[in-house]
């Protein structure tokens, strides 16, 4: 049997049952048991259809006669489904089911009929889940001032969901009139519909019509898909009659009015309405309403941007139907007829910038009560500013660029796309150059990456030994291409497009008007003045991200999660956590602060080792503290290193931070915050818990040097807490959240934000003048003239696998992290010479310079402390390097050498010459109001003037003269049983940055270093 004819009659099964027992449609049967049943329902069927065919005054015997005769011409050619069809048989199988006539050689196979049936309806979709259904809509966003910043939607839903209550019934009756007069009286499939459209196509072959009815057209684009099949058909006839059972005619038509897509990207006719006039659909005119009903038919085909005759044709269609259904009259009809509603400028907007802020919007509005954006339309108010969103990922873009072209890691893969076809297409009418107009147009797979893209118009004549590379910019100048190397040089040819960084100024002449207002005559346009370098920018392999928040509210003012969302939707701000290195070391020092260390405390920076902790061992490979019931190891211990691997003598708490020193930091462990370094540990951990960098802590000694992965998100909230004097912010991306005017999620206007409660004021603000030191003197004094109005700390992990910088004003705090992926488990490192400073500081300066310029918050000195903090402080002047107080009266001779008095009584040591320079230090007062000297808590007075001793006058790496402190001192050790000694455990193997056993090359052999000196240009 011929599979057509098959195919046919297993939907003509389908139409029999639908029309004549829409309550009992059945969908099994036995393709041997159940002939008789079917072939009494296809004619029961046909008998029905003959009616229809009577009442719409068709002779459907002489339809057949006349196709029998000349089936081209009865039936045209354009008819997909009849292609192939033998009409002989159909003949035949209509006078076996119509004429009820005996065949004695029957063309249809009814076992064949029920077994595609049968298979075509198996597992339909239930109506009822469209009961009460609201469709996904577009959410608004707009930034912090209130501007459109973005929209949200499902691919293929870009709708605003609007209530038929709200639909002007002139508008409703425009869509039944267009698309299914009968809308109202058939129960989901209209045999009437689908005679009228079948003799349509016969009469006007072409463009065909359909005979779904709006409950078939629902079902197809909510429920069966919409592929071109019998079985779609065969599946929708029938879910379509049980949609009628389900949901009353008023929600069917809701449904369809908010689904049917009607062009310019809009689905729905809320949102069709906004995009082609300008309105709400509430507002929609008859013609108006009209024209939109007509589009359903081929939103493309009579799109009135491209073909307005098309769609004046189609409006005139669609208003003489409604006069024909006794909507409007005559005078009506031609009134409107007349011309087509004007329409409103349309220009689908293509965003550029914060797409993974976009998606944290979704994440975070989830906690606020709102499960998905798209579920429904809402308005969301962000804290985004736009364009320093866009200055952030730009600065990240070209910082990360920079690293590998500097490291010489750039490689280049191949041109973005090749304009050579498009340039064919637009020939030379726009205008403007071929290219130029196609390089307008074109729209590069890496949407978001706000380099300038270039296409190559001149490859030079290397016999003329003119090698240049000659690249066109979409503002038509032309330049020359720097930064190629051999492979890509090879790579390119003409009319291949690359990124560019145009550099240099530019001196574009200023559009004119194309005619002079005074002469009339046309004015010579002139061409921008060719100037400026464009450097080629490849992508690049490693990753980074950079974070702004505001400190006093939390909120997050631009987030750039990676190089571009398109290549890579992880957000490395909140999405994955990282090992911070030396970014974490503050929390070290807040908490030696807190317990009543003052910034010029003594700590030597002499080798240490500090045993296992609870008979525990380091997993080197994942650095996770498992327990050991075995004995001690010597590779148990930890020696943490310097970056230099080198050491010797003392220096105050203060430059331990500024210069990022591990073993200073190491120090503090032992006797700095407590006797015990596991106690000093847990102690360290508290505060890290308190500022909510961590939810738990691994309880292992390079936790202090920044082992412990962190999300960037939670570390850059503390280093805002800092530049609050310890009150962290939360943070936030979303200020509110409404829906059709009503607020569904308001962050609160004053936040109730808690100070850290691990720490007071005053610790923090000695902290946060630390970290303005490290601007100023230490790791990060590359940026050092912006420290008058800022503080930070770089970060640097073991083999710089992660570079990071945190830097706070007033008013923002920014971080900035580059590393690669490690997604593989494979921790690959940033070079030997990377560090946080050279990695992230050139990421960090310009962003930081567009809060400024763009006046996002102002360049102003960092701020004093408040009132509360300089209750508890007070300044003196001491000499920078060694930390003595200077300008003091000598107190009385005193027998006590730890305080104040016993630095000048009795037999103490004569005073060190102080080099160092005046510098202003602010001291913790004690609950009596007087202040502790603990300069000489963790070193004696008697070793720093041994020290001095030892170190050879007139140093030339000395920057601030005699070096007080220029010796290495001998490690001490701790031996189970035995405490403390003098003499080291047995001998260990090499170890890393964070003091574990190094299993690859040996390092350099430790070097002693003047601890005034800071070291070989690396920062750590």
């Amino acid at each position: 049997m011929d599979s057509i004819l098959v195919k046919i009659f297993a939907t003509a099964l389908t139409l029999s049952q639908v029309t004549t027992h829409p309550d009992s449609v059945k969908t099994q049967f036995d393709p041997v048991k159940d002939q008789d049943e079917v072939v009494q329902l296809l004619r029961d069927g046909c008998a029905h259809m003959k009616q229809a065919f009577d009442i719409e005054s068709i002779n459907l015997d002489d339809l057949i006669s006349t196709a029998m005769d000349d089936p081209k011409a009865a039936l045209g050619t354009d008819i997909k489904a009849l292609h192939g069809l033998n009409f002989g048989d159909l003949n035949t199988a209509y006078h076996q089911f119509c004429k009820n006539e005996k065949i004695d050689t029957p063309v249809v196979d009814l076992g064949d009929v029920i077994t595609f049936y049968d298979k075509a309806v198996v597992d339909l979709p239930d109506p009822a889940q469209l009961k009460g259904k609201q469709l996904p809509g577009l959410s608004q966003v707009t930034d912090g001032s209130g501007d459109h910043f973005a929209d949200v939607f499902q691919p293929g839903n870009r709708r605003v969901w609007v209530a038929l209550s709200d639909i002007p019934d002139h508008v409703q009756k425009a869509f039944i009139a267009a698309e299914d007069r009968r809308f109202y009286e058939h129960h989901g499939v209209d045999e009437h519909g689908i005679i009228r459209a079948f003799i349509g196509n016969l009469a006007q072959p072409g463009r065909p019509q359909g005979g779904s009815t709006i409950t078939q057209q629902v079902v197809k684009n909510l429920l069966v898909g919409d592929d071109v099949s019998y079985e779609r058909k065969i599946r929708e006839m029938i879910v379509a009659s049980r949609l009628e059972h389900t949901l009353s005619k008023s929600e069917i038509l809701e449904l369809y009015l908010n689904s049917a897509y009607l062009g310019r990207a809009s689905w729905g006719i809320e949102m069709a309405a906004r995009s082609y006039f300008g309105k709400s659909a509430k507002d929609l005119t008859l013609p108006e309403g009209a024209i939109l009903a007509g589009m359903l038919r081929g939103p493309s085909f009579y799109n009135p941007d491209r073909h307005p005759d098309r769609a004046k044709d189609r409006l005139a269609y669609v208003l003489g139907r409604m006069q024909e259904d006794g909507v409007i009259n005559a005078g009506q009809k031609q009134q409107d007829a007349a011309a087509l509603p004007k329409l409103a400028a349309f220009k689908m907007q293509h965003r550029d910038s914060g797409f993974g802020l976009v998606d944290f919007l979704g994440r975070e509005a989830k906690t606020d009560g709102v499960d998905s954006l798209t579920a429904h339309s809402y308005t969301v108010h962000s804290s985004v500013n736009a364009p320093l969103q866009r200055a952030t990922e730009a600065a990240l873009q070209e910082g990360l660029a920079e690293f590998e072209i500097s490291s010489g890691r750039a490689v280049f893969r191949g041109p973005e796309a090749n304009l050579a076809d498009a340039i064919k297409k637009v020939g030379a009418s726009s205008g403007m150059p071929a290219w130029q107009q196609a390089l307008q147009d074109l729209r590069l797979p890496l949407y978001d990456v706000h380099w300038t893209p270039a296409v190559i118009v001149q490859k030079g004549d290397s016999k003329k030994g003119d090698n240049t590379l000659r690249v066109g910019l979409p503002d038509g100048r032309i330049m020359p291409l720097t930064g190629v190397n051999f492979d890509a040089r090879r790579g390119l040819g003409s009319y291949d497009v690359v990124y560019v960084n145009v550099t240099g100024p530019v001196y574009a002449a200023p559009l004119l008007p194309a005619v002079d207002p005074r002469t009339g005559k046309p004015i010579k346009q002139k061409a921008p003045v060719n100037v400026g370098l464009a450097q080629l920018r490849v992508r690049p392999t490693v990753q980074g991200a950079a974070l702004v928040l505001e400190n006093k509210t939390g909120r997050i003012l631009a987030m750039a999660g990676g190089f571009s969302y398109p290549l890579s939707q992880l957000n490395r701000t909140w999405q994955t956590q990282r090992q911070p290195g030396s970014a974490i070391k503050p929390i070290t020092y807040l908490t030696a602060l807190q317990k009543g260390l003052q910034p010029n405390t003594l700590v030597p920076d002499e080798p240490l080792t500090l045993p296992p902790i609870g008979n525990s061992t380091i997993s080197h490979d994942l650095m996770i503290s498992n327990s050991n019931s075995g004995g001690d190891r010597p590779e148990d211990y930890w020696s943490p290193r310097n970056a230099d691997y080198g050491s010797g003598g003392a220096l105050t708490l203060r430059r331990g931070l500024e210069n990022s020193v591990n073993i200073v930091t190491a120090h503090l462990l032992d006797g700095g915050i407590d006797s015990d370094p596991a106690q000093s540990l847990d102690e360290v951990c508290a505060t890290a818990k308190a500022a909510k960098i961590y939810s738990d802590c691994v309880r292992y000694y390079p936790f202090v040097l920044g082992a412990q992965p962190v999300r960037m998100i939670d570390l850059a909230a503390f280093y805002a807490a800092v530049a609050n004097e310890g009150v962290r912010p939360q943070p936030h991306a979303i200020d509110s959240i409404e829906q059709n005017g009503k607020v569904l999620y308001q962050y609160p206007k004053v936040p109730l934000f808690s100070p850290i409660s691990a720490a007071d004021s005053a610790s923090f603000y000695q902290l946060k003048t630390i970290l303005q030191g490290v601007v100023a003197r230490g790791t990060a004094r590359a940026i050092g003239g912006l420290s008058p109005y800022m503080a930070g700390k770089t970060g640097t992990t073991e083999d710089a696998v992660d570079g990071w910088f945190v830097g706070f004003t007033n008013d923002v705090t920014v971080a900035v992290w580059v590393g690669y992926d490690n997604g593989d488990g494979k921790r690959r490192s940033l070079g030997s010479n990377a560090t946080g400073a050279r990695v992230s500081l050139p990421i960090f300066k310009p962003i930081i310079e567009t809060i400024w310029a763009d006046h996002i918050a102002p360049k102003a000195p960092l701020s004093g402390p408040s009132p509360d903090a300089q209750r508890m402080l007070v300044d003196m002047p001491i000499d920078y390097a060694s930390g003595d107080l200077l300008n003091r009266p000598t107190p009385p001779p005193a027998q006590d050498n730890g305080g104040f008095a016993g630095l000048f009584g009795g037999n103490q040591p004569p005073p060190v010459q102080h080099s160092g320079g005046a510098f202003i230090e602010h001291f913790r007062r004690g609950p009596d109001g007087q202040v502790a000297d603990t300069q000489y808590q963790l070193v004696s007075q008697a070793d720093i003037y041994a020290m001095h001793q030892d170190q050879q006058p007139g140093d030339p790496n000395n920057p601030y003269g005699n070096n007080p402190y220029g010796y290495e001192q001998g490690g001490r050790a701790y031996f189970p049983n035995q405490g403390w000694q003098s003499a080291p455990p047995p001998q260990q193997p090499q170890r890393g940055l964070f003091g574990f056993p190094l299993f690859s090359q040996p390092a350099p052999a430790p070097t002693v270093r003047n601890p005034n000196t800071i070291w070989g240009q690396r920062y750590n």
